[in-house]
């Protein structure tokens, strides 16, 4: 019987003080977790748009017949938004949600002479050709010029941090890509 005493002394004497500071952390380290994973989701889908970005660069830029004669042996942009929406799909992105690019590249022309570029925009991708790729500021030597395709494009997205200011918040992810040109 003393024995039981003592141990419900011990009990009575126990404030709870792990209980109480585990209620006021867990919830803190729960928040820090989710932040990390919603960060990394938004650094793996600006990942995948860039590269989304480079692979409709890349086929823009590959002429389709290397003995064509013609001046249009470049592929479509039928094309080109084909193989930006295969990498999209490829990491479960709807290319669909592809907003309208409200800042689109202004490329400097590198034919001669200098024309203004055309860009398209299909499927809200920025596609511009007969682009000069090396751009660079006046007063340094310049490097033999290279033509090339710029694609860019911007994909929301949307976090999900309860009780934060973060909390749906979307944010515009931007990408922006170029190739040389090869024929």
């Amino acid at each position: 019987m003393l024995t039981l005493k003592r141990i419900l002394r011990q009990l009575a004497t126990t404030d709870g003080a792990e209980i109480a500071e585990a209620a006021l952390v867990l919830p803190l380290v729960f928040m820090l977790l989710l932040g990390i994973v919603w960060f990394g989701r938004a650094f793996n889908i600006y990942s995948t748009i860039t590269q989304a970005a480079q692979q409709g660069a890349i086929t823009a830029a590959r002429a389709t017949c290397a003995t064509c004669a013609s001046s249009n042996i470049f592929p479509p942009d039928g094309v080109v938004t084909g193989a930006i929406g295969g990498v999209l799909q490829a990491s479960s992105l709807d290319p669909t949600q592809i907003p309208k690019n409200l800042s689109p590249p202004t490329p400097v022309s590198c034919v001669n002479p200098p024309a203004l570029v055309t860009c398209t925009h299909p499927g809200n991708i920025t596609i511009c050709r007969q682009v000069l790729l090396n751009n660079i500021p006046l007063g340094t030597p310049p490097p033999p010029s290279q033509c090339g395709v710029v694609v860019s494009f911007q994909y929301p997205f949307t976090f999900y941090l309860p009780f934060t200011p973060l909390n749906n918040q979307q944010i515009i992810l931007s990408a922006q890509a170029q190739s040389r040109m090869e024929n």
